[in-house]
């Protein structure tokens, strides 16, 4: 008893026993009245005692048990924070609670999980033992799991809550008790979003790339928020990790900055906004000069010019502008632009002379009358003012010489040979300008992208010929012939089993293109094979069978032209039929294909 710390002692009415709370011959007990973590402590000595009478002196024993139990100790658990906000997971540690308590579920933010289910889920949930019997658990949680509520007190900081409630049991009763946790970290690991822009002769490119936060946020464009109608006239796309924008410079939420005599400076702003703070989480403003003649002289001694409104001159109606004389107004205008046309001997055109030149003179203006029909200013925007002039020569001798020689022969045709080159390119954009070159390959497009191709007629220049570009399939793999395979155009047409048909684009004369009929243009959605749902590669490769026909034979049944048929002939063909190929060795059929296209993941 002394080793144990216990003591004993008599007094003349009593034997004395004093045994120290948590001795080894007892154990603890835990309980949870009203939902409240207590322990007990329990012994059970066994007391003897001896006594002799003294007359007869014989011994007597006498042996009693007698449990004693503490009062309730009530006991506040630790909770220990473990959490790095770095290493990006909540880190919490619970303790110590006796070995009969079990812990049986965890409240999340979301709903209750049992424990299994926690670790199913991607928590780690751990009991750990310690050497003096007690024990105590532990929760990691990593910040992007959905049970973790998000805020952002500031742009770039992100604040992560974690609300918790442990419901632990006490055994073998089963009596239920809870333990409420709130964690919170915060870091700053905002990703904002980047935005880039670009413009050819008619449009800008806009792309953005999100950052942390997704697509959760509102575009502004110029002064209004991207809306769905907005984003359909706009060429909106978005992949999960970027969008893009295509818009003319002439759209209604761009700005007319300046105007010079052959182009007009078009700018746009766009700007990325927080949807709870209207923080500016990323801003673009794009300007770019676009082809546009301010004035222009024709022959006939007739003049032409365009007046739009400029940022400066907001209040600016177009519709109020004249010439010199004030009778002379737009023949067309709108809230942006005025277009007028008149004779140079009208509207107070002014005409002068200097060395062989005359030049005819006048002034798009904005002038506002008073009662008496005198011109002042504008009281709201400063005068507009833009002169506009054409130069022609007063006195200008031409001369054409003609010489010729009498014909000593009739001439006559010879038939020639050779071979006819046909190529098929990948353009960059819409403009059909700048084309993917063979290093580019393999290019690598977005789902749904638009593929822009054109298929030419090489080195002629006979306006006869036209080139049709009969029947164009994918594949999966380069071999042109392999399977699966999905047709583009079907008898020179698009292939309307296709949800998103192919389109057609028109081909003009300009300074590359001199015979328009020698190229055809087309534009296809990008897109992969599947098969139970599951990506058989993430690249197609294209084909094309051309035909080179003859305009100007009526027996040339081919040239009908690009998707032309006999009434009532139809040209698609039913689903699952594969189409037949010409024999290679046809003199007007040539095969081309392109280069690998593959699926960006990004």
């Amino acid at each position: 008893m002394a080793a144990r710390g216990y003591t004993l002692s008599t007094t003349d009415f009593h034997i004395v026993v004093e045994i120290p709370v948590g001795s080894p011959d007892g154990y603890y007990k835990s309980h949870a009245p009203d939902y409240q973590y207590h322990i007990t402590y329990f012994v059970e000595p066994m007391l003897e005692v001896l006594w002799r009478e003294d007359d007869t002196q014989d011994d007597t024993r006498y042996k009693v048990l007698f449990p004693i139990m503490t009062p309730l100790m009530p006991q506040s658990p630790q909770i220990q924070d473990d959490t790095v906000p770095e290493t990006r997971v909540f880190s919490v540690l619970l303790g110590t609670f006796l070995h009969d308590v079990e812990l049986r579920n965890i409240t999340f933010s979301t709903g209750v999980l049992t424990v299994e289910e926690s670790n199913a889920k991607g928590f780690t949930v751990q009991e750990h033992s310690l050497a003096n019997g007690s024990k105590s658990f532990s929760l990691q949680v990593p910040f992007d799991a959905d049970v973790v509520l998000k805020h952002n007190p500031e742009r770039l900081v992100t604040s992560y809550f974690l609300p918790l409630i442990f419901g632990l049991i006490v055994l073998p009763e089963e009596t239920p008790f809870a333990l409420p946790v709130d964690l919170q970290a915060s870091l700053q690991d905002v990703v904002l979003p980047i935005m880039a822009g670009t413009c050819d002769q008619n449009q800008f490119y806009i792309s953005v790339k999100f950052g942390s936060h997704g697509s959760n946020f509102k575009a502004i464009v110029g002064p209004r928020e991207l809306t769905a109608e907005m984003a359909e006239d706009y060429n909106f796309y978005e992949n999960g990790t970027h969008l893009s924008l295509i818009l003319p410079y002439t759209a209604k939420d761009a700005v007319f900055e300046l105007l010079t005599a052959e182009s007009v400076k078009s700018r746009i702003d766009l700007l990325l906004l927080d949807r709870a703070n209207d923080w500016v989480l990323a801003d673009l403003y794009l300007a770019c000069y676009f082809p546009l003649k301010a004035t222009e002289c024709h022959p006939n001694g007739t003049m032409t010019a365009v007046a739009v409104k400029v940022e400066s001159t907001r209040n600016l109606k177009p519709s109020q502008l004249t010439l010199k004389d004030q009778s002379c107004t737009p023949q067309f205008s709108d809230d942006r632009v005025a277009y007028f046309s008149f004779s140079v001997d009208t509207c107070g055109t002014t005409r002068t002379f200097f060395d062989n030149y005359m030049m005819y003179e006048n002034e798009i203006r904005l002038s506002y009358n008073n009662a008496k029909g005198a011109a002042k200013t504008s009281p709201v925007d400063p005068d507009y003012r833009q002169t506009i002039s054409c130069f022609y020569v007063v006195n200008e001798t031409q001369t054409v010489a003609f010489s010729a020689k009498p014909r000593t022969y009739e001439p006559a045709s010879e038939i020639g040979t050779g071979q006819l080159m046909v190529q098929m390119r990948l353009s960059q954009d819409p403009s059909y300008e700048l084309f993917y070159q063979a290093e580019d390959y393999p290019v690598v497009k977005y789902l749904q992208q638009p593929l822009y191709f054109e298929v030419e007629l090489m080195h002629s220049t006979d306006p006869h010929l036209e080139l049709i570009a009969e029947n164009c399939w994918a594949t999966l793999y380069e071999d042109r012939t392999s399977l699966p395979s999905w047709d583009i155009i079907v008898d020179s047409c698009e292939n309307r089993n296709d949800s998103y048909a192919t389109i057609f684009h028109p081909v003009v004369s300009d300074s590359r293109v001199l015979v328009p009929s020698h190229i055809k243009r087309f534009s296809v959605k990008m897109f992969t094979f599947t098969k139970d749902d599951e990506v058989l590669k993430d690249q197609i490769h294209v084909h094309c069978d051309a035909v080179i026909c003859d305009t100007s034979s009526q027996a040339d049944a081919s040239c009908r032209g690009q998707c032309v048929h006999p009434p009532g002939q139809s040209y698609s063909r039913p689903a699952g039929v594969k189409k037949e190929r010409r024999s290679t060795d046809s003199t007007r059929q040539r095969q081309i294909s392109s280069g690998a296209i593959i699926l960006s993941n990004l």
